[in-house]
């Protein structure tokens, strides 16, 4: 009986490891008590999985912060400007790293593939000097070891580190990051070495980026690293795991061609065409690791039709070599879903959270093997028949309204450059306008009001008193630093998809359903069941309360509905872009209430659409294609003179930029300076862009407060490819996360730097 698992979350069942990371940052706590913290949650997991069964129990995939940033600190590939002089990488540097520190700035942090989760992005080049920095995987196994729990240790591995890296800053961007494979693999062998050291019989090597479109000298660098590490690997069990989709064709020849392998790790949630790739050939001596369990929702695993893919499996490859896994790692959902204590009992049981999701691994397994556990079989059959007929799914009404959508591509009647010129005449705003992205910070006294008003601890008078409070203080702050556009703060919300789910039906919510989204951040998505509407407005009450407190526009803040569907469980009985049909409708009411209420600019951000962008490009255009008619739909109705925004943060835009103009939003503000102002790089090669924009000017993630000199250095960088009067002066994203004490000086720069850049303007002319 073989049982595996991808990796697990790390955050802990009530965010341990957040609170404790954020405690030490703050300098309330010392290093001893985090490392205390994460030892215990390592030891729970691995004592969780060896007791439900698990056969293949993996280690190293605890991170303080991010994996990636783990393989970096791991091969000693320290940026410079982090002052690192060699030896064990530690808390300092590591966490400089992720987040910054009062004088330089955070590495860049990207979508890992098309999750929710960041990862930091390796900057490298040839003149950096690889080294075996940080013996956390080695020491990771034996801790498991000295408690009795035998793991894989897992890596990511050499081609899909590279991959997933950058040249750094001061490289040419045509450098060749395959040209360091040789430079890197000694620190993999040396690695290797000290597990098969250690005890270690398995090693798990991460390679997701064999799911996407490779070229061929890629694919021949990935035979190259694994033909190098071949000797090295001698004695031990390699498995090679890929996740998130099918693996192509050549790819997949690729894979199973490599020498010295014992399995290979396949995503069969995702990747349905890779059960055919299988079938038209299979290595005969080799384990395969099918991931028939879904890493990335929540919803209870159909056990009946999983075991009769494995069964299938098994008629092709043999008895004995089909081990069951996750599709992916475990880090995407949830953690457990006893502590869930406030969902309806129907619903709870059609779901299954990560350590829900070790014991069905467990039990196709057994089943696998002729141990079929018959009542837990037919308890899921139950369940499955229970939610297929539940009346609370389907919403005829809703299903007729979507269905009629499919007529028209929901385009404005006029241009972008006329609606601007009637915008303008209304707002009277000055060049290079200043605006923030939404959000302002969240204290601990905000939290508690909430909190308190949820427990039903305050009234709601009280409740609605505080958060005016709160945003009267926001909103005279803005003031008195001169900003353009106003924002109220969002001090009722707590989280930009939550508030809306919880106001929208056809959703559910969890009390602990936190999943990690970078460093210490995490985000509690809503679960889509069934058919979604508006009962009633959602945020009309705090938009037009903000907007009579001052002369000044009002942005009217949305999460649009790309975003909400990408940043939720999403239910998986109808098509994901059926459901975005439903929530835009929903947001489009919206819309048009504020409009009604006399709030004219009206942000409705959509900071998932990238990520939710296919791995392969074969099915990128489909998406693209519903996800921006969906944006379309929610904003269509809108007069002329209300000006509709959108915002965008941390992805690769470049290669969509196409589409973020199909969206046809009136100004879009967009993420820019912690990748490096990749995003300017589109108007330098000549794409013309009319709409206002906002390229961030700074970087929210970082504590780090930016100078004026340097905002506006990056305001002129700028104004090199666009043109003065559709250029917007803001942030990267909101500030929920950030200091008030953090938060205004870098206002006040940013305000003086845009100030600066408009007097050298009108002199010049």
């Amino acid at each position: 009986m073989a049982s595996h698992i991808v990796g697990y979350p790390r955050m802990g069942p009530k965010r341990e490891l957040k609170f404790a990371l954020e405690s030490f940052w703050d300098g309330k706590s010392g290093a001893e008590e985090l490392q205390k913290v994460a030892a215990d949650l390592r030891s729970s997991i691995w004592k969780q999985m060896a007791e439900a069964g698990i056969k293949y129990i993996p280690s190293n995939t605890f991170s303080y912060y991010d994996q990636v940033l783990d393989n970096t600190a791991m091969l000693g590939a320290v940026p410079p400007r982090y002052g690192w002089n060699g030896g064990e990488i530690g808390f300092d540097v590591y966490f400089s790293m992720a987040r910054g520190n009062a004088s330089v700035p955070a590495m860049e942090m990207t979508k890992w593939f098309d999750t929710n989760y960041h990862y930091i992005v390796p900057e490298l080049g040839p003149d950096v000097k690889f080294s075996y920095a940080s013996h956390k995987a080695v020491d990771e196994y034996k801790e498991a070891n000295a408690l009795g729990v035998d793991t894989v240790p897992v890596l990511i591995g050499p081609v899909s580190y590279l991959l997933l890296s950058k040249p750094a800053k001061d490289v040419d961007k045509s450098f060749s990051l395959f040209s360091l494979i040789g430079k890197i693999l000694p620190i993999y062998k040396e690695v290797v070495a000290e597990l098969k050291a250690a005890g270690a019989t398995w090693i798990q090597f991460d390679e997701p980026t064999l799911v996407l479109d490779l070229e061929s000298h890629q694919l021949q660098a990935f035979t190259h690293a694994y033909s190098e590490l071949e000797s090295s690997l001698s004695g031990l069990n390699v498995l090679i795991e890929t996740y998130f989709a099918d693996v192509p064709v050549e790819a997949y020849k690729t894979l199973t061609s490599v020498k010295g392998v014992a399995g290979f790790g396949f995503d069969l949630v995702r990747g349905t065409k890779t059960f055919d790739l299988i079938k038209s050939g299979f290595p005969s001596d080799k384990y395969l690791f099918a991931g028939v369990v879904d890493g990335r929702n929540i919803w209870a695993n159909d056990l009946a039709s999983s075991l009769i893919t494995l069964q299938a499996l098994e008629g092709i490859i043999g008895k004995d070599k089909v081990v069951v896994s996750t599709s992916c790692s475990l880090l995407h959902t949830v953690v457990d879903l006893v502590n869930e204590t406030k969902l309806d009992k129907e619903l709870k049981s059609w779901l299954a959270f990560a350590a829900q999701k070790i014991v069905e691994v467990n039990a196709l397994a057994k089943a696998l093997v002729g141990q079929k556990d018959e009542v837990f079989f037919a308890s899921n059959a139950t369940v499955h028949a229970s939610r297929k007929s539940s009346p609370r799914v389907i919403n005829e009404a809703v299903q007729k309204t979507a269905a009629a959508l499919r007529g028209s591509d929901h385009r404005h009647a006029t241009t972008v450059s006329d609606r601007l010129d009637a915008q303008q005449k209304k707002l009277n705003l000055p060049i290079l306008p200043t605006t923030t992205i939404g959000s302002f910070p969240q204290t601990m006294d905000l939290r508690r009001v909430r909190r308190e008003y949820k427990a039903k601890k305050i009234s709601e008078y009280d409740y609605v008193n505080a958060i005016k409070e709160e945003i009267n203080k926001v909103v005279k702050l803005q003031e008195e630093l001169d900003i353009d556009v106003l924002v109220h703060g969002e001090p009722e919300r707590n989280d930009m998809v939550e508030y809306f789910g919880e106001q929208l039906s056809g959703f559910a919510f969890t009390v602990n359903g936190w999943v990690q989204s970078y460093g210490s951040r995490c985000v509690k998505p809503p679960i889509i069941y069934g058919d979604v509407s508006r009962p009633k407005a959602m945020t009309v009450f705090w938009s037009s309360t903000a907007q009579s407190m001052t002369t000044q526009p009002m942005k009217g803040m949305l999460t649009g509905p790309v975003t909400i569907l990408n940043w939720s469980f999403v239910r998986n009985d109808q098509p994901r872009h059926e459901t975005c049909y439903q929530i835009a409708l929903a947001i489009k009411d919206e819309v048009e209430d504020l409009e009604r209420a006399g709030i004219t600019v009206i942000q409705i951000d959509e900071a998932a659409l990238r990520e939710g962008l296919p791995l392969r490009k074969s099915e990128q255009s489909f998406y693209l294609e519903w996800a921006v008619h969906s944006f379309r739909i929610t904003n269509c109705g809108v007069k002329d003179t209300t000006q509709i925004h959108t915002h965008m943060c941390y992805s690769n835009f470049n290669d969509i930029i196409h589409s973020i103009i199909s969206m046809d939003a009136d100004v879009i503000t967009i993420e820019n300076s912690r990748s490096d102002e990749k995003l300017l790089s589109v108007f330098r090669e000549g794409v013309k862009y009319v709409a206002g924009i906002g390229p961030g000017v700074y970087d929210i993630h970082s504590p780090r407060i930016p100078s004026t000199e340097e905002v506006a250095d990056r305001i002129n960088k700028m104004l090199a490819v666009l043109e003065s009067n559709i250029l917007w002066v803001n942030p990267d994203c909101g500030f929920k996360t950030r200091k008030y004490s953090e938060v205004r000086p870098a206002l006040i720069n940013m305000v003086d730097a845009a100030k600066l850049i408009r007097t050298q303007l009108a002199s010049a002319k």
